[in-house]
């Protein structure tokens, strides 16, 4: 284990009912807001009402900014920071999932500063200060609600980056499971295929060799949204399965997984940011096209590891690389079990495409500096996923 500072300042309220409590906790940080938010859904299925209920009830004063999209786009964020700046936002509640949540973020960096937003994405420019922002989360997937992190995609040059930084974490985050219960069974897999390869990309690319806390705590997160999520599509009104599937997604991005294993990677991401780049097809339905091809390439370079993940995960009993190969066969099954796809063609996106898409992802290597994958590498990997 390597040493390492562990910070996350955002607060957690969990349950049933705890939707109340937004409008008191943004209270504390200003008394005009910026509503962030998607399309229609959460008006169809009452999640605006009660947040706009609480927030009228503690007295503030409410900006509506709803629109946001999946992939979220670059001239959203700014008509927000416009929209902010006009009417000097104090705080910014988002209600969403990942997609509405980054964006949120986005806008609380780039309304206190002359520069455009997308400076801070292309690592031109760094976050020195943000509005103070809440959350009240819709979707078990991306971890936005606890941690420091945001993507964005820009529509005219079709990048989808991402970028972190601390002071993007959001002061407190609402969840409560019975909000997800409306959630489809497609965005329900997308979101734990998300999740898992938030935990897969750290498991898999630390090269420090003793990690036994962080690998036991992986392994059973993955575990547990695959279960979950499997309960949930069974049956979308299981309170505990959505509980499980929800803080899971959560705590595989918070910063607690990554502890203490070094330099890790996010190639997977990567590489699949083009695809929804360029397709704007899910976020996580591209993760499980991307995902098994990576993992397949990687573990014949560097076995151990994906032996042990077959062991431990699907209970594996062989110890060479036909197990680590089964590991990831069993992986990719499940993610066809959930269905989502597991090829390029089943997303539509023909094989003739991957030197395009190897030279959109090359921009993000090399900001994120995984200086490893040169064109012919992620063109060996796309190769794979067909």
């Amino acid at each position: 284990m390597q040493s390492f500072v562990l910070y996350n300042p955002t607060k957690i309220i969990f349950g049933t009912d705890t939707v109340k409590e937004i409008g008191p906790e943004t209270a504390a940080l200003g008394r005009k807001i910026l509503l962030v938010f998607g399309k229609s859904s959460i008006k169809r299925n009452g999640i605006y009402e009660q947040v706009v209920a609480s927030l009228a009830g503690a007295g503030l004063e409410i900006i509506d900014h709803g629109g946001v999209v999946s992939n979220p786009h670059l001239s959203h964020v700014r008509a927000g920071i416009d929209k902010a700046r006009k009417n000097a936002v104090q705080a910014i509640v988002a209600v969403g999932g990942g997609s509405v949540i980054d964006s949120a973020k986005a806008i609380s960096a780039g309304a206190l500063v002359d520069h455009d937003v997308w400076q801070f994405f292309k690592g031109k420019k760094s976050i020195r200060k943000t509005l103070p922002l809440t959350c009240v989360l819709t979707l078990a997937a991306a971890g936005s609600e606890m941690n420091g992190g945001m993507v964005l995609t820009n529509e005219e040059t079709r990048q989808k980056f991402g970028v972190g930084n601390r002071l993007l974490c959001p002061k407190v985050s609402i969840l409560d499971p019975t909000l997800t219960f409306t959630v489809p069974p497609d965005y329900t897999a997308f979101g734990a295929v998300d999740a898992i390869a938030h935990i897969l990309e750290f498991y898999f690319t630390t090269r420090d060799q003793s990690t036994p806390v962080q690998d036991r705590f992986m392994e059973g997160l993955v575990l547990t949204i695959m279960e979950s999520c499997d309960r949930v599509l069974r049956d979308p009104l299981d309170y505990q399965g959505r509980a499980d599937l929800m803080w899971s997604a959560t705590l595989a991005l918070n910063g607690w997984t990554a502890a203490g294993l070094g330099m890790v990677g996010f190639p997977m991401h990567m590489i699949e940011h083009s695809l929804s780049a360029l397709y704007n097809i899910a976020h996580g339905a591209g993760l499980s096209i991307v995902m098994p091809a990576w993992m397949r390439c990687q573990a014949r370079l560097r076995p151990a590891k994906f032996i042990q993940f077959g062991q431990r995960v699907f209970a594996l009993s062989g110890n060479d690389e036909a197990c680590a190969m089964e590991g990831i066969k069993r992986l990719e099954d499940w993610f066809i079990s959930v269905k989502s796809p597991t090829t390029l063609s089943q997303a539509g996106i023909a094989a003739e495409d991957i030197p395009v898409i190897a030279e959109n992802a090359l921009a993000l290597a090399k900001i994120w500096r995984l200086n490893e994958y040169n064109k012919d590498i992620i063109m060996e990997i796309l190769a794979a996923c067909c």
